[in-house]
């Protein structure tokens, strides 16, 4: 192979500590809500409400937030 044919390929990671920092919030923030729904009560408020809106913010919010943000 002549050095003509030889292409050198720049990889960058495009995830930077605060991606990593809010997908860990994700996951904390669904694990909350997991932990809410499991020592709630059947019919209580925060079985039927808060863990539902937590686990709604961590997976379609923060979570795609983190893999989507660029800066």
């Amino acid at each position: 192979m002549t050095s003509k044919n030889k292409q050198s390929i720049n990889f960058k990671w495009p995830y930077k500590t605060k991606n990593y920092v809010l997908f860990g919030a994700g996951v904390f923030v669904i694990i909350v809500g997991y932990l809410t729904m499991y020592l709630g009560e059947v019919d209580s408020f925060q079985s039927l409400v808060i863990s539902p809106l937590l686990l709604l913010i961590g997976y379609l919010v923060l979570i795609p937030y983190a893999l989507l943000y660029n800066k």
